[in-house]
């Protein structure tokens, strides 16, 4: 393939993704083979809908060198891998995909795959071993994965992702449309497995485990609202109405007297008067969000990218409205070198630097709720990434990758 028409392929799959939610933010990475000795790939820590083919990395397979300023994935060296392994693999898409990325918690291959979607992935889906994003042992367990499973056409990540291979973008797209349907269905099998109950949404799982584990007295339930810091004011809307309101800073009371006092407008201006980094809100009510806010207790990190941007643990705690000002302090301190922290029985408080970024850390809190859902009914409730590689991962995000997009 010609490497301009290689590019622009890549770029096209980059906004696919994102649009499927296969990827979020900058994360997961995407490739083309341009010969028998060359790949495109995208940079390093970019966002997927402002690439274009002058920002994707030309990379030699046999040592991933590569020229220009423009760093390459730091996966790079993976991609290479599958190239090198497989002489019909044309195209490579790494993604974060939800059901993919949390099935690996069962800490197994997929196996016994029949049908259309045996055709499509083959017979199983091995497990690569963890490794830190971008490390040698991370593209080690992913080759040992393919070396196992040779006829396989996807790969499992784990703590991590997916790996989709195929001869064109499309076979590629389709791979890793299949494994989330065929991971989506092993999960509801499981639950049904452990509970004799036939699961409808997500929601019914991460209920059931989060009762089994839930600490403490219910919280009163409060309206989610939104947020962003404006001049010396807070424009807060209610998540579920739309109805906006401008509340000041300082007191947290409505500019306007006749508006409505929301639950958490004294929440809110605190965060923004102690976060000086924070300059929007979200209150995040998704479905395994809510329910693992109705623990009472810390979720720690199953997905590096958990880590990375919501926190090395998200913390819970209660807040009161009654008692608003005493409560706020209560979260903003379970909320230090985070951003976000659950609300016991009301889901998340989500923060960023802008809505983009505060939005991001509401999916992929969802996503690590899920994960740690995942975990519990695979019985690797125990089996978090370890509290100092998520340190460590949170450190680098916010002094790097937090800065691109």
């Amino acid at each position: 393939m010609e490497i301009l028409d290689a590019k622009k392929a890549v770029v096209e799959a980059g906004v696919q993704l994102v649009k499927k939610g296969l990827i979020q933010r900058t994360w997961g990475n995407v490739s083309c083979r341009v010969s028998d000795t060359q790949f495109v790939i995208t940079p390093s820590g970019r966002d997927y809908l402002s690439l274009t083919p002058d920002d994707i990395v030309l990379v030699n397979i046999a040592d991933c060198s590569y020229e220009g300023d423009i760093k390459p994935s730091s996966e790079k060296g993976i991609h290479a891998n599958c190239y090198r392994l497989r002489d019909n693999v044309n195209f490579v898409i790494h993604t974060h995909q939800t059901y993919a990325s949390i099935i690996g918690l069962s800490g197994l291959d997929i196996n016994e795959i029949e049908g259309e979607s045996a055709k499509i992935l083959g017979d199983s889906v091995p497990l690569a071993a963890y490794g830190l994003p971008g490390t040698k042992k991370l593209k080690n367990g992913v080759v040992d994965a393919l070396l196992r499973a040779p006829s396989s056409n996807a790969c499992l990540m784990l703590h991590h992702g997916a790996l989709c291979v195929g001869n064109s973008l499309q076979e590629a797209f389709t791979v890793a449309n299949e494994l989330e349907k065929v991971c989506k269905e092993r999960i509801y099998n499981r639950f049904y497995e452990i509970s004799g109950n036939t699961a409808k949404s997500f929601y019914e799982i991460a209920d059931y485990i989060a009762k089994g584990l839930a600490a403490g007295k219910d919280a009163p339930e409060i309206e989610a609202y939104d947020s962003v810091r404006s001049f010396g004011a807070v424009e807060m809307k209610n998540v579920s109405t739309g109805e906006e309101l401008m509340v000041e800073l300082e007191s947290g009371m409505p500019i306007d007297v006749t508006a409505p006092l929301p639950d958490t407008a004294i929440l809110h201006c605190e965060i923004y008067k102690n976060r000086d980094d924070v300059n929007a809100i979200v209150h995040s009510k998704e479905e395994a969000t809510l329910a693992a806010s109705k623990m009472g207790r810390t979720v720690k990190p199953f997905l590096d990218d958990f880590a990375q941007i919501a926190g090395f643990t998200v913390k819970n705690t209660v807040y009161d409205p009654n008692n608003a000002l005493r409560s706020s302090k209560k979260v903003i301190k379970k909320l230090k070198r985070r951003d976000a922290v659950l609300l016991k029985d009301n889901g998340a408080v989500c923060v960023g630097k802008d809505e983009d970024e505060a939005n991001a850390v509401k999916l992929v809190a969802e996503k690590g709720c899920k994960a740690f859902t995942a975990a519990e009914i695979y019985g690797k409730g125990k089996n978090s990434i370890v509290l100092a590689e998520s340190i460590l991962m949170r450190v680098i995000y916010k002094a790097k990758y937090s800065k691109k997009k």
